[in-house]
């Protein structure tokens, strides 16, 4: 099971104020991947009193620490999620900007074949798809 982010940072060493707890706690109980401003909005519902900047500063903080990952998905706004123990890539619906996880293992086979067949060992990869719902 994925640690929180609270947990994460304690782990890192990373300074919990009360303010960052909130910010980490929200982002842990994230079933999306949440823009700063989406971030800002869930958390002023609980402390009004939390600015945007510290809401960036925090996310910042927490991205250089290895404890979230930044998405810079085509035509929005940096996007963020907790940093995942395993591997997986990105479906994004180009209508709704909704965002879909997922694995599959004969991409990766494939992703790990175009690599050595052109002399290199993959050690790290992103893959991002846009598509749009099939009507049916």
């Amino acid at each position: 099971m994925t640690k929180d982010i609270e947990s994460k940072c304690l782990e890192k060493g990373v300074r919990l104020t009360e303010q960052r707890k909130l910010i980490a706690k929200t982002m842990s109980n994230s079933s999306d991947h949440p823009d700063v401003d989406e971030l800002h909005q869930r958390v002023s519902k609980v402390d009004s009193r939390i600015s945007i900047a510290t809401v960036y500063r925090t996310v910042k903080l927490f991205e250089e620490a290895g404890i979230v990952e930044k998405h810079d998905f085509k035509g929005s706004k940096a996007r963020y999620e907790q940093a995942k123990d395993e591997h997986h890539d990105h479906l994004i619906d180009v209508s709704s900007g909704e965002i879909i996880e997922f694995v599959n293992n004969d991409i990766e086979k494939l992703q790990k074949q175009v690599a050595e067949k052109l002399g290199y060992k993959l050690v790290d990869h992103r893959l991002e798809l846009y598509g749009s719902k099939i009507k049916k």
